[in-house]
């Protein structure tokens, strides 16, 4: 039995649907950091004059004669519509790029090449080598390698000879775009080259668990559910630097404790899939976004990185890491105006080299079957955030046994590399050719700079680096002027240690958590006041503002939710809206949490709307 005490509820935030000739309505009030659900039958309606009050009711109790609720409920659509007006809606929660940022032009005209010369529309209209369009393959290898240049660590040599006797020449030689384009894989985007990659490198019956740094991107949760792994998600928790490392290592240990009290480690069980030649199985799986995360916008600290790749060494781990954010990065300043933040030095280079190149310095593991170099550790890029996500198009960096392992997974075999049309079009994107810059002075004055661009960089250079810097500017400025006042703060660098850096898509801002009602000393003593959770805040923010946020509970790991809990967070995206949105979508959040401040904790509803209800828009 669950008691209400008796509360007024704006109609506007009461959801109903109907079920057959009953209309049902869950309702929910958050109370400091406690819920209270009931389910309530209603029936005949009447008028909607009065204002709803419910009082100490069992749930499921039916209300014959509550006529004045159904009538309420009934009308929910035309009071919701009223309480909105006619306002635009805004959608902070989607995590998708501009369509006004969208390179439709260079698309054209690299389609128009593609098309036109024989040699690549031949290939590109029939199917495609297992590993992928290979003139992509070496246009990436180079695209990348100037991209990472300036961080990768010194390597030893990829093949299954021991690298020592080398000098760093030779070592270097390793690089080469020909060895590079061996580890390059070309995919589907990242999304399906993850469900590729479980497919041919993990075993329900001898892979032990995913591991999830958490608050994650959670639509990779249903990735791993379907590759048999539901229930088997780990949430691992993040702080300032990244993945928590020692909670990893602990957690992972105790488990390999009990699955072997259990006589399930490394079981003479063949398990479900034989590997060889080309695989392996590893025994754990590790998921991360190390640069400018989905959804916290942290970046893993070098040291940290480091670290992820010697537990993953110690315990047979692959560390799956979504790279889908690097070359999205740029100065900040709180000091400049957003209309000056161009100003500032540009980011071309990356800071940090990748988990996959720093497994890949380390050489073969005592994992690694004889001969073959699979390593721990695998970059999954894709071209979804800096070219279009329709074109559908990723690729995984690792070591060349594993890339050739990937290939070989069942469904690519069959019909060749996904996006073979689509890797035709961007592989001209990464050509390189002389453009002419204007530098200095005005426009009668200036000089004439002559530099190689590809298109790709082109794009991100003049079009989005500045377009993201510029909105991340005023995020960042209307959270100041119209959240912090409420005592609310969000990250100004993504990388601890530097604090002039932010990329990405997303800002997450935590919620203020009392852990008690009031404080006190000897001499004062100070209430603090109990907080909506961000989904109290979402519903109000949809039913009254017609805004969308990201509710932090969104991006909990499923299945293991209770081990890290974000119902105190709220997720923005800045990528999606123009600027003038962007804004006033920031300041309809302000009126929203001042009302409710305001009026307490007897109006904060929390409304069930589902559990896919959001997660088109948090892609």
């Amino acid at each position: 039995m669950i008691k209400l005490k008796p509360r007024r509820i704006p109609t506007s935030l009461l959801k109903s649907h109907n079920s057959k000739s009953k209309r049902i309505i869950r309702y929910g009030i958050a109370h400091g950091r406690s819920y209270y659900v009931t389910t309530i039958t209603v029936g005949t309606p009447l008028t909607p004059a009065s204002p709803l009050s419910i009082a100490k009711m069992t749930a499921g109790q039916s209300m014959s004669g509550a006529n004045e609720m159904g009538q309420v409920l009934g009308s929910q659509s035309q009071t919701g519509t009223s309480a909105m007006g006619n306002k635009k809606p805004i959608n902070l929660l989607r995590g998708w790029p501009s369509t006004s940022l969208l390179p439709a032009a260079a698309l054209r005209a690299a389609s128009e090449t593609a098309l036109s010369d024989p040699a690549i529309w031949a290939p590109g209209l029939e199917y495609g080598p297992d590993s992928g369009y290979q003139p992509l393959r070496e246009a990436l290898a180079g695209w990348l390698g100037q991209f990472y240049s300036s961080v990768l660590p010194i390597a030893p040599d990829d093949s299954s000879k021991s690298a020592q006797g080398k000098g760093p020449a030779q070592e270097r030689e390793d690089y080469a775009e020909e060895k590079e384009a061996d580890r390059i894989t070309i995919t589907g985007g990242a999304s399906q080259s993850l469900a590729c990659i479980l497919q041919s490198f993990t075993d329900p019956a001898q892979t032990l668990a995913i591991w999830v740094v958490a608050p994650c991107y959670f639509l990779a949760c249903p990735i791993f559910a379907d590759a048999g792994f539901a229930g088997r998600m780990r949430a691992v928790p993040e702080d300032e630097e990244g993945v928590d490392l020692e909670v990893l290592e602990r957690e992972m240990g105790a488990l390999e404790e009990r699955e072997g009290a259990n006589g399930r480690v490394r079981s003479s069980s063949p398990g479900f899939k034989d590997p060889d030649p080309y695989r392996k199985i590893y025994r754990h799986v590790v998921y991360c976004v190390p640069s400018f995360s989905n959804p916290s916008g942290r970046t893993m600290t070098l040291a940290r990185r480091k670290g992820l790749v010697e537990v993953a060494r110690c315990h047979d781990a692959l560390v799956i890491c979504d790279d889908v954010y690097d070359m999205l990065q740029w100065r900040v300043d709180s000091s400049l105006s957003p209309n000056q933040v161009s100003q500032l030095p540009k980011l071309t280079k990356a800071l940090l080299p990748r988990v996959a190149d720093l497994d890949l310095a380390a050489g073969r593991s005592p994992h690694d079957p004889d001969g073959k170099h699979f390593g721990h550790a695998v970059s999954n890029g894709s071209f979804s955030k800096i070219v279009a996500p329709g074109t559908r198009t990723g690729w995984t960096y690792s070591t060349s046994d594993f890339a050739y392992g990937m290939s070989q997974t069942g469904s690519t075999r069959s019909g060749g590399a996904a996006s073979q049309l689509a890797a035709t079009i961007i592989c001209e994107l990464l050509q390189y050719k002389k453009t002419k810059t204007h530098v200095g002075g005005s426009t009668s004055t200036h000089q004439a700079k002559t530099e190689e661009e590809c298109l790709l960089d082109a794009h991100l250079r003049h079009t989005l680096l500045p377009a993201y810097a510029r909105r991340h500017a005023l995020l960042m400025r209307t959270v100041h002027a119209e959240l912090a006042p409420l005592g609310l703060r969000v990250r100004e660098s993504s990388l601890s240690g530097r604090e002039d850096v932010y990329g990405g898509y997303f800002v997450w801002m935590p919620l203020p958590h009392p852990s008690s009602t009031s404080t006190s000393t000897s001499t004062t003593s100070t209430e603090i006041k109990a907080w909506p959770t961000a989904q109290a805040i979402a519903d109000r923010c949809s039913a009254e503002e017609n805004l969308k946020i990201g509710n932090g509970e969104l991006f909990a790991v499923h299945g293991d939710e209770d081990a890290a809990r974000f119902e105190d967070a709220i997720r923005f995206c800045f990528a999606w809206l123009d600027e003038e949105d962007l804004v006033d979508g920031v300041q309809r959040l302000g009126r929203v949490i001042r009302k409710m401040l305001d009026e307490g904790p007897e109006s904060w509803v929390v409304v069930d709307r589902g559990v896919n209800s959001s997660v088109d828009e948090a892609k």
